[in-house]
């Protein structure tokens, strides 16, 4: 089952890189750095294409603004190379948590408390 799942990994782009992806990555990529959730980024040998292979989902926002940065060439050195000076009252980087447990809910939301332990609320039930 497991060359099966490799395979099936390898073909779709919703659970890490595709075949295209692997191949590029293998033939032309040069490792540049890897960041703090085990993202490895990559860039060609004359630089004119970078990217990023996750670890893990898929999803833009747990790309660090440092890594951010080099990828869009506000920058050109990585930051493992020069890091950036962060001040004392940056929070640390995560991912956008929407749509998972752990997403923000303000005070009265109906995320925070079960509908029946509201006292402004009231089921309706038929008669």
């Amino acid at each position: 089952m497991g060359i099966l799942n490799t395979i099936f990994r390898a073909l779709t782009w919703w659970d890490g890189q595709t075949l295209n992806t692997q191949l590029f990555t293998w033939r032309k990529g040069t490792k540049v750095g890897e960041d703090d959730q085990g993202n490895v980024y990559y860039r060609n040998h004359d630089d004119s294409k970078r990217w990023v292979i996750y670890n893990g989902d898929m999803e833009a926002s747990r790309v660090s603004p440092d890594w951010h940065g080099w990828l869009h060439r506000t920058w050109n050195e990585t930051p493992s190379d020069r890091p950036l000076v962060h001040k004392a009252w940056e929070k640390p980087h995560i991912e956008n948590l929407s749509g998972t447990e752990m997403a923000y809910a303000p005070a009265g939301s109906i995320r925070r408390q079960k509908p029946a332990d509201r006292g402004d609320y009231e089921a309706w039930s038929p008669e």
